[in-house]
């Protein structure tokens, strides 16, 4: 997957490739070495030649914000539609994925049980936090394995929810 990047009125081209089972990057057609994995919808584990970072993408408003390391900045893709046609599975996690609860909150839904089939990008869960409710997420297509909530049950950040094989 290609695409163009505005990030502080500069134009940057990522690409983005399958090799060996994990993704490759290219940035303006440099090489780069980086693991990356979407540990919960939006939020993101990124490995950069030996320092871990957390990327928080939020797309909310048809604006494309991204925060690293307490800094945040505005994104703008340059052909929306070719994130739109890539977004859903080009990038799709792969594997057992564990959907961990970002925050503290109570559950007060449940969306899917075991033996559930989901699309990427269905809600599995109902948390509520801060008086907002937050739905959470499937990372993948599959099928929910375990749901390890219940509605009403308190959860704590960083606690498994549900597991999608």
């Amino acid at each position: 997957m290609k695409i163009e990047i505005k990030l502080r009125d500069q134009k940057r081209t990522v690409e983005i490739s399958r090799a060996g089972g994990g993704l490759h990057f290219a940035l303006d057609g440099r090489s780069l070495e980086a693991d990356a994995f979407e540990i919960a919808p939006g939020i993101y584990s990124i490995l950069i030649g030996g320092q871990s970072f957390e990327a928080r993408v939020d797309t909310t408003g048809g604006a494309l914000r991204v925060s690293v390391a307490g800094r945040e900045y505005a994104a703008e893709i340059v052909d929306p539609r070719q994130w739109k046609r890539y977004r859903s599975g080009a990038i799709e996690v792969e594997g057992r994925q564990q959907v961990i609860a970002s925050m503290p909150g109570k559950v007060v839904r449940v969306l899917a049980a075991a033996g559930d089939i989901v699309e990427a990008g269905k809600g599995l869960v109902v948390i509520e936090a801060m008086k907002m409710q937050n739905e959470v997420r499937s990372p993948k297509s599959g099928t929910v394995e375990r749901m390890l909530v219940t509605e009403g049950q308190a959860v704590n950040s960083g606690d498994v929810l549900a597991i999608v094989i």
